[in-house]
């Protein structure tokens, strides 16, 4: 199956793809989940790999992966992340529990509004990134990681102990789809006569399309405007199918390959590569999810080592770069620009359709972190050319 697909591309594309559908396959396990789009993803032509567990859609006949990121970036794709963890808590221990687990200020957090957090050990480590979405002060919606689901569970489930007034309910099954793209909001609008304009980005609300109310929250893993709606699984294909037949000659489905390059992109982490539980928040280039009331009464896992490394610094920091010759991948090492030196190593890195050059991003020692310094990362055997970036790679599109 991977030989056909990777036959089709140009050597640039087939160098692109390789990387993301052998790198980023985190199962080789035969027997992987469906989502309830599966069979919607057969009928349309997708290549189906394995991911977190689950059969994902990598790439459609209809278009190859550079086509499929372009048109992202130009127009409107639809993404099946129903391989996502959604969990709801709900109890008057909510925040407080959410609060312990995570650096955010959620007490400030108004209702129906979402933030990026991070689930963190006693240590500081990452234990997983997270979108966090208040309903109410007693009620959360959050999503994680599929790859990370049996740990997260097990993980909050560990840590609600202690918390009495509390319930944890996973969505089992339930669809979660991601329209991205600038022609999002005019597409999904078409479906419903609630007002999409008042969504802002990083807010959310229950929309009503037809005699259904789905969650919906605006944003998205792509850097551009777009929106995450939930749908019970009985309703997953109808409702996709619907959205779809809506506007054929502007949104199409989109496979993982150009999810990976649009994220990178965007200078978005990908979990268990870019960060992990070796890697805190301020290490993670992440120190805006901590938020200031946090930073000073602290009571959250981590603190001491957190808000130590918030003061004096860090030895190392998560940092974008731009690549010369071939593209660095996962791994490569990064040195002083005499090659003396070693000072990091790549953790994602991939050409960028949109930019037509080759970006990254990984860590570097303190010293190195200024955008514009210029090092050397071994590429197939040759210390090449490189130099920091600034991140996002490609300015961001949010509507707000």
């Amino acid at each position: 199956m991977l030989s056909t697909i990777l036959r089709r591309e140009s050597s640039e594309r087939r160098n692109l793809l390789r990387s993301i559908l052998w790198v980023r396959a985190y199962s080789i396990d035969h027997d992987l989940k469906k989502t309830p789009l599966y069979d919607l993803h057969i009928s349309n032509g997708a290549k189906m790999v394995p991911f977190a567990g689950y059969s994902m859609p990598v790439l459609y006949d209809s278009q190859t992966h550079i086509e499929s990121h372009q048109w992202v970036r130009n127009r409107a794709g639809l993404f099946d992340v129903s391989h996502m963890c959604q969990h709801i808590f709900k109890g008057t221990d909510a925040t407080a529990f959410l609060e312990k687990v995570t650096p955010s200020s959620l007490k400030e957090l108004r209702p129906f509004n979402s933030t990026l957090s991070t689930l963190l050990l006693p240590t500081g480590g990452i234990v997983d990134d997270t979108i966090i979405t208040k309903h109410s002060k007693d009620e959360y919606y959050i999503v994680t990681n599929a790859a990370c689901r049996e740990k997260d569970i097990s993980f909050l489930q560990s840590e609600m102990k202690g918390f009495s007034n509390l319930s944890h309910i996973v969505l089992e099954d339930w669809g979660l789809v991601a329209l991205q793209g600038p022609l999002s909001s005019k597409i999904l609008q078409n479906l419903t006569s609630e007002n999409l304009s008042e969504l802002k980005f990083g807010k959310s609300a229950f929309v009503k399309f037809g005699d259904q109310k789905f969650h919906v929250a605006r944003g998205g893993y792509t850097g551009e405007d777009g929106f995450e709606i939930s749908i019970p699984e009985r309703l997953s294909i109808h409702f996709t199918e619907k959205l779809l037949q809506s506007s054929p000659q502007d949104l199409k489905l989109i496979g993982l390959a150009a999810r990976d390059s649009l994220r990178l992109e965007a200078g978005m982490c990908l979990y268990g590569h870019d960060i992990d539980e070796s890697t805190t928040p301020v290490e993670g280039s992440l120190s805006w999810v901590i938020g200031k009331r946090r930073r000073e009464e602290g009571g959250f896992n981590g603190f001491s080592t957190i808000i130590e490394q918030l003061k004096n610094g860090v030895t190392r920091r998560r940092v974008g770069f731009f690549v010369s010759g071939p593209p660095a991948r996962e791994g490569s090492s990064v040195y002083s620009n005499d090659g003396k030196l070693l000072l990091g190593k790549i953790t994602s890195g991939s050409p960028s359709p949109t930019l037509g050059r080759n970006i990254a991003m990984g860590y570097i020692n303190k010293g190195y972190f200024k955008p514009g310094t210029e090092i050397l990362i071994e590429v197939r055997g040759r210390k090449r050319p490189s130099e920091i970036a600034k991140m996002p790679f490609v300015p961001t599109n949010y509507y707000r």
